[in-house]
């Protein structure tokens, strides 16, 4: 760890990138104390607390606008970034600042023991991920934000945002095999570290899609003595059909009943994490405050970046990065597709399974053309190998329509041009990006930057 003086915003977010992202290092006792240090600010809101393979992110996001819609003043605090580390903490929609973000780093930073650590001695100081949690409490208690809705990064039981003191409900979103080097190698094993954000005679709320960990949810909610449980499964969303550019529903909950909802988005599989919303309300006991009017407006106005998201006209992102994400993907781009073409650009972490992810794509047989590519990012894979994985999937009358292209914006710009070549011969192939949020994040940058003609 280099220590100086940080001057800028700039040599803020460089100090954070230069920690570890994963470290086991502290313990959530370590970081409470941390917390109570900083005067426990987390103590003076409440706090709905949301864990999860996929669809943590969007389920906080759903939350937090259906909150806003009814007057209610909220924090929001997710990761990762796609385009500017300020996504992570918002206030009332908003991403804070690049002063506010300074600021409330400075606050962090001047609480640590540097004196202690420059000698040697042992004193805390926090990972990336925990400075940037106590970073959002800081700025949520500041704001006097009334809810907050808080993502954990990695896991639950061990995560940093599990060291807050109380919570009115928990939420687990569905579960996958994923970060299977740190949280089990079966999704019951894996539901078991998320289900640890569950607190005793508090409310839990579960994805009920995946039955072995529906399992071991309840297991541990029973364990740790927890409040009501809220299944949201299947059979609570009655009728799902696309509308053009729009995912049109009925939901079934035990206290709107019947409600039909719209949202803003071709991703099929956002209902699932809508629903997960509405059981969160239920459960929080914002009923009274949240009519169905309130809910459906709040849920149509939400837009969350990097999901099935529209960056260029029939260009499409989305952050599928694991094989559960994949087919969730893959369903809603056969939708959209229909008959017409359709082509891809893939990149993928290292650590992840991308063999699985592999399969799924190759057998879909949705591609026309699939362009390999890498992450600028240590972790990314090496877009070599993964085109050589590729091969072993396809059939050999499909092998020509692999490519490789290193960078993100040449692929890009190499399939906007193949694409423009095609007009002539019919409707043009509509273009989809997958594989990580980080390639996301980097297609994102390159097109909000007009680097793409």
């Amino acid at each position: 760890m280099i220590f100086k003086e940080i001057k800028s915003f700039e040599e803020a977010e460089q100090y954070l990138y230069d920690m570890p992202r994963f470290t086991s290092k502290h313990t959530i006792k370590e970081t409470r104390k941390f917390l109570e240090e900083m005067g426990s600010p987390d103590l003076s809101m409440k706090i709905i607390h949301v864990a999860g393979t996929n669809g943590k992110g969007s389920t906080c996001a759903y939350l937090d606008s259906v909150l806003r819609e009814a007057g209610i003043h909220t924090g929001l605090f997710t990761s990762p970034h796609l385009v500017d580390v300020c996504e992570r903490i918002k206030v009332d929609g908003k991403d804070i600042s690049h002063e506010e973000f300074f600021e409330a780093f400075m606050e962090i930073y001047d609480r640590i023991d540097f004196d202690t650590l420059k000698k040697g001695g042992d004193a805390y100081h926090p990972t990336f991920f925990e400075y940037l949690f106590f970073m959002a409490m800081y700025v949520f208690k500041k704001a006097g934000v009334e809810w907050c809705i808080l993502e954990t990064g990695l896991g639950g039981l061990l995560d940093a945002t599990n060291s807050i003191k109380t919570k009115e409900a928990a939420v687990i979103t569905r579960i996958d095999l994923d970060h299977t080097e740190y949280l089990g190698n079966t999704k019951a094993e894996i539901a078991v570290q998320k289900a640890g954000i569950i607190a005793p005679g508090k409310p839990v709320v579960y994805s009920d899609y995946v039955p072995e960990a529906s399992e071991a949810i309840l297991k541990e909610a029973k364990r740790l003595k927890s409040g009501d449980c809220y299944a949201a499964g299947p059979s609570q969303i009655k009728v799902l059909t696309n509308l053009p550019e729009k995912v049109d529903f009925s939901l079934l909950d035990g206290y709107y009943k019947y409600v039909s909802l719209c949202l803003d988005t071709i991703a099929k599989y956002q209902a699932e994490n809508a629903l997960l919303a509405v059981k969160a309300i239920e459960a929080a006991h914002l009923t009274e405050r949240i009519t169905p009017s309130i809910l459906r407006d709040g849920l149509y106005k939400c837009h969350w970046a990097g999901r099935m998201e529209e960056v260029l006209p029939d260009v499409f992102v989305d952050g599928a990065h694991n094989p559960d994400g994949i087919r969730a993907f893959l369903d809603t781009a056969k939708q959209q597709a229909g008959a017409g073409k359709a082509w891809l650009i893939f990149g993928v972490v290292g650590d992840k399974d991308h063999l699985s992810m592999i399969r799924e794509i190759a057998d879909s047989g949705l591609f026309e053309k699939i362009v390999i590519t890498s992450l600028h990012s240590a972790r990314g894979a090496d877009p070599k190998k993964i085109a050589r994985e590729f091969e072993e999937q396809l059939r050999k009358d499909e092998e020509n329509i692999l490519s490789v292209s290193a960078d993100p914006e040449d692929a890009l710009d190499m399939m906007l041009k193949e694409r423009k070549k095609t007009a002539a011969d019919g409707p043009a192939p509509r273009i989809y990006i997958a594989g990580s949020l980080y390639l996301v994040g980097e297609i994102k940058d390159i097109c909000e930057n007009n680097r793409i003609e």
